[in-house]
């Protein structure tokens, strides 16, 4: 069993991650590689949203703290803001969505409803 320490514990004061909470950051960065190839197609050279669901992934196996998930999650949302492709667009929301679910469980829904924005090929 991996151990996590909370944001503002040092390394000695450690608790055991919430289950749930891993399953719905693994199941968002799932939804948001989905689309990825959205983002990609447009923007080749971005990772951010690829290092922002990389990051939700880290953290569920204990390698990646909630502050570098939060990190990765503004990444994302910066590449979202410089597309003008509406898919592209929801898709690196919905990356950043992902990794922000790290940090606040309740993001998960809105990387699925970007997800399915960016299937449509729609924006915001």
């Amino acid at each position: 069993m991996v151990f996590a320490a909370k944001s503002g514990q040092t390394g000695t004061e450690m608790s055991i991650p919430d289950p749930k909470h891993q399953a719905a950051v693994a199941t968002a960065a799932d939804i948001a590689e989905s689309v990825l190839p959205l983002f990609e197609t447009h923007r080749p050279d971005d990772q951010r949203p690829r290092i922002a669901i990389d990051a939700a992934r880290g953290w569920v196996r204990g390698e990646v703290s909630v502050g570098e998930a939060r990190t990765a999650a503004f990444g994302a949302q910066a590449a979202a803001r410089a597309c003008t492709d509406p898919a592209a667009k929801s898709a690196a929301r919905a990356a950043g969505h992902a990794a922000a679910t790290v940090h606040v469980a309740s993001h998960a829904p809105h990387a699925a409803k970007y997800a399915e924005a960016a299937r449509a090929g729609l924006a915001d």
